[in-house]
């Protein structure tokens, strides 16, 4: 059975001589690979205290790193205490249909108003005009 650890054992983890990383539900201890990490020590510290896993993905990683990973790893992550997070979506890459909800979202009121003050407003004007040449 492998060694259970829970979220924020892991998080307690994030210095240079004693760092903890998270990826796909493994725990792994890199303190003596911070030295040795082709991408530089600061990399591997921006990722401590979360799930790495998405970082480790976009950098494409060799076969080779892979498997270099297995010496380093010290057990899998306690799922249940893992928080629950929303990823992050960028304005631009989120689809049209959050866009398009958003703006059906507007009280039918509001669309009115759009037109009846300004026609109000114009009516006023009038009004004083007319009012004026009377006199």
């Amino acid at each position: 059975m492998a060694n259970l650890i829970s979220f924020h054992d892991v998080c307690k983890h994030k210095c240079k001589n004693d760092c903890w990383i998270l990826i796909h539900g493994k725990v792994y201890d890199i303190s003596t690979f911070m030295d040795e990490h082709p991408g530089g020590d600061n990399v591997l510290l921006a990722v401590t205290g979360k799930d790495a896993s998405t970082d480790f993905e976009d950098v494409n990683h060799s076969d080779d790193a892979k498997e270099q990973m297995k010496k380093y790893c010290i057990g899998d992550v306690d799922q249940s205490t893992v928080p629950v997070t929303k990823k992050y979506i960028p304005p631009w890459e989120k689809k049209e249909e959050s866009t398009t909800t958003e703006t059906t979202k507007e009280e039918p009121g509001n669309k009115l108003l759009v037109y009846l003050i300004p026609l109000f407003i114009l009516g006023v004007a009038f009004a004083l005009k007319f009012y004026n040449n009377n006199k």
